[in-house]
């Protein structure tokens, strides 16, 4: 019996994860086109709750489908308590559960990573602080970054 739900599950889930996906991939398409500033100015207005509201119930309903279900005890630092929200140990996708858990902040990534196809679309719609490893200022750029952003006073998302 256990045989037979996996045929079924496993390719169910798979088409409603990929659905998911090029679902998140248009939404956050739609929010980075025509983009002002491209990167180096915050989202405003639609464009950041669409990110906050969209993609984050998305990334819910990936981690439900995959047979998660994530309870939060306690309550999530505010933008104003915690301008930078760490994650640790920050080695695998349940990061992802903790970016949708607090409204999708901004995240600290490799440039690469940008051009990937579908997930640098989506990557790029949370204004990530890139990290170019080519670069040797690279490191002292990422600090000054992230400390532009969380002395910001609530432009910029928190950052994770």
């Amino acid at each position: 019996q256990s045989v037979l739900q996996g045929i079924i599950l496993i390719p169910l889930r798979a088409i409603c994860l990929v659905f998911l996906l090029l679902l998140a991939w248009l939404f956050a398409s739609i929010v980075t086109f025509c983009q002002p500033g491209r990167g180096s100015v915050p989202l405003k207005g639609w464009r950041r709750r669409m990110i906050q509201t969209t993609l984050s119930g998305l990334t819910r309903i990936a981690f439900f489908v995959l047979g998660f279900q994530v309870k939060v005890k306690g309550k999530v630092a505010s933008l104003q308590e915690a301008p930078i929200f760490v994650a640790a140990p920050h080695s695998s996708f349940f990061d992802a559960i903790i970016c949708a858990l607090t409204g999708m902040p901004s995240i600290v990534s490799r440039a690469e990573n940008l051009s990937t196809p579908v997930f640098g679309t989506i990557l790029s719609s949370l204004q990530p602080v890139a990290v170019s490893r080519q670069d040797s200022d690279s490191r002292k750029k990422t600090v000054t970054e992230i400390t532009k952003r969380a002395l910001s006073r609530g432009q910029w998302p928190q950052v994770i």
